[in-house]
């Protein structure tokens, strides 16, 4: 009994040590799993195995690619019967997705995004775009499929796609649909750009300096931040030699294309906007600030050029000046024709020598009668001698001229101030056409010395007044036989400007409405109804009523020489063509068949600043053969 128990007792102890053995291998070879298991899925998404698997969305290739047949899905349920589905039917499956998806994606979705390149690669927009200011398409997960051949894709890559030119772009319909007409207006006006080059070179500097101060602060941009300013520095310094293209050195193109490189760059890290913003904010704002500066510049340049006496005008009065007093001309025998009140008398209120020989030259030499002929040339001291040098020494056909030293005319002063001879002076006007356009004009007007007129010339009856800035084209002999009737003035009128119009200017004073302004230029003066009506008095009767006014200090003898002459005006039609020193657009018929040209504005054709177009029917009557005019250098 004992030897059978003991033996069921030791029997029934290999009985259960075998299950114990067995939960101990099988815990062993979980954890060995676990840890393979562990290790192998790091691996598979390094390998890019996981693609292989069920995603959330739906992995889409290329259609128009020749190595991809469109959309696929993948289910992990139905993993073994889509290895096994055939070529027809996968298409038949992907017809069916695109139809299903149609109305939510658009039907060029691929058309401007990833492109398959030469190379196999898939190019496609950077995530890190989404911190740019602009729209990404969505993330595109690209996998190499058993459809697409071995070539077809050679990794993953993320790239900035380069923009590319579309047909619509090259056609120019794209920029007709975005900006219209404005287009068409381009291709009809397009001009050959002028040092493109150097505009070049400073639209990528402009740019390069917006983006340098947000790349600067990027420490990962170190690198990119030493170049930008590198390159910035090397355009600032060819740019402070060169102005135009031809100032440019031989190796710019390379500098060029290197700004060019670093502002690409620049443009793909992602800064924040507002400091960019800030940026092009500050340099536009400086660069107006510079713009203003030299417009005004310009125009105070303008200004003084407009009103200096050229040099080689200059060197023509002291030439003459000095050559007077060595030579001491005889005065010529032809003094009594300057009181005939029978002959044609011109007047000229002038300092500049050439201007005045051009005005006597033109009007001599069109004139059929030149023996009846007249001129009274009034001026200053410091041109007294030039003047009468010039015209004793130069004959204009058979006419007679007299030079008048303005500060010396012994008049009848009450003030007892010496005389100060005063020129014509303009005044700029702009007004509203009948065609509702703003049409601007010079208004040439008396000054205060040709309100002495009536006391200079003393013995005559009636003078035709000439600006020293007109051309004279026809015979003014028929001036003479003009019945004004009880005018006073015969002048050109512009009834654009009304004198209703300029109340504010003219004060409460006692005129018509309706009368039209007028300027000076060609002037037919009836010194006997001068003197019947004192006008002399009545203009120095308002220059001072007008000073006396508060806010009326400008434009004084303008205003007193309206007011003076209210319906004492006779218009001369088709005499006068003026504009000529400030308009353009004047029609080159108009101006040779006009008898009067007048240069009236700020571009007198003797200046540099003048129009060129206009400065050949003022220059044809220089005598160009004169020593002078040839030492000076007057008509190069």
């Amino acid at each position: 009994m004992k030897s059978g128990g003991g033996g069921g007792a030791m029997g029934a102890v290999p009985s259960y040590s075998v299950p114990a053995k067995r939960r101990w291998r099988g815990f062993v070879i979980a954890v060995l799993g676990l840890v393979i298991l562990s290790m192998l899925v790091p691996l598979v998404f390094l390998l890019g195995l996981h693609n292989g698997f069920h995603s959330s969305g739906y992995i889409y290739e290329q259609r128009g690619s020749p190595s991809s047949k469109g959309l696929e899905s993948f289910d992990r349920h139905d993993s073994s019967r889509n290895r096994n589905r055939t070529e027809g039917d996968q298409s038949k499956h992907v017809e069916e997705l695109i139809t299903k998806f149609e109305p939510t994606l658009p039907k060029d979705v691929l058309k401007n995004y990833p492109r398959e390149e030469k190379n196999g690669t898939i190019n496609r927009v950077s995530s890190d775009d989404k911190h740019k200011g602009f729209n990404v398409p969505p993330p595109i997960v690209v996998r190499q499929s058993p459809l697409t051949s071995s070539n077809a894709i050679a990794g993953h890559m993320n790239q900035v796609t380069p923009v590319k030119t579309t047909p619509a772009d090259e056609s120019g319909k794209s920029c007709e649909l975005t900006f219209g007409s404005y287009c068409l207006w381009q291709k009809q006006h397009k001009e050959v750009m002028k040092d493109a080059m150097i505009k070049k070179l400073k639209d990528q500097l402009f740019v390069a300096r917006a983006y340098y101060p947000s790349i600067a602060k990027l420490p990962a941009q170190d690198k990119l931040s030493r170049e930008m300013k590198q390159n910035i520095q090397d355009l600032e310094h060819v740019l402070s030699e060169s102005t135009t293209d031809a100032d440019l050195p031989p190796l710019i193109e390379n500098k060029s294309q290197k700004m060019e490189i670093t502002i690409t760059k620049a443009k793909t890290v992602p800064v924040d906007c507002n400091n960019v913003d800030k940026k092009l904010r500050q340099i536009y704002d400086l660069t107006e600030d510079e713009a203003n500066f030299h417009m005004k510049q310009s125009a105070y340049l303008y200004k003084l050029n407009v009103q200096t006496t050229p040099k080689s005008l200059h060197c023509l009065a002291l030439k003459l000046t000095v050559e007077y007093f060595k030579s001491s001309p005889e005065e010529r025998a032809d003094k009594e024709k300057f009181t005939d009140s029978s002959l044609h008398h011109y007047v000229i209120f002038s300092t500049n020598v050439l201007a005045a020989s051009i005005v006597i030259n033109s009007t001599s030499i069109h004139s059929q009668e030149s023996w009846k002929q007249v001129f009274h040339v009034v001026t200053d001291g410091q041109n007294y001698y030039a003047m009468k040098l010039w015209f004793l020494r130069n004959k204009y056909k058979d006419a007679a001229i007299e030079v008048l030293n303005f500060e010396h005319l012994d008049l009848n002063n009450q003030n007892g101030d010496p005389l100060q001879l005063s020129l014509p002076e303009e005044f700029r006007v702009s007004f509203r056409t009948a065609d509702n356009q703003i049409r601007t004009e010079y208004f040439s007007i008396f000054s205060h010395s040709h309100y002495l007129l009536p006391d200079i010339f003393s013995n005559l009856k009636k003078v035709v007044v000439l600006d020293d800035d007109v051309v004279i084209q026809q015979d003014l002999s028929s001036l003479w036989n003009q019945d004004m009737g009880e005018k006073v003035n015969g002048a050109v009128q512009f009834c654009s400007v009304r004198l209703g119009q300029l109340k504010s200017y003219l004060g409460q004073n006692d005129y018509n409405q309706d009368s039209c302004a007028w300027m000076s230029g060609l002037n037919i003066i009836d010194l006997v109804k001068w003197r019947e009506l004192s006008l002399t008095q009545t203009y120095q009767r308002l220059i001072k009523e007008l000073s006396a006014q508060e806010g009326s200090t400008n434009s004084i003898a303008w205003r007193a020489s309206l007011l003076t002459f209210d319906n004492k005006i006779y218009p001369l039609k088709d005499w006068v063509l003026s504009g000529l020193g400030h308009d353009y657009a004047i029609d080159a018929n108009s101006i040779k068949t006009a008898p009067v040209l007048h240069y009236n504005g700020k571009m007198k054709p003797w200046l540099d600043l003048g129009i060129p177009n206009y400065k050949s029917y003022w220059k044809v009557f220089i005598n160009k053969e004169n020593q002078f005019l040839s030492e000076c250098n007057v008509y190069s």
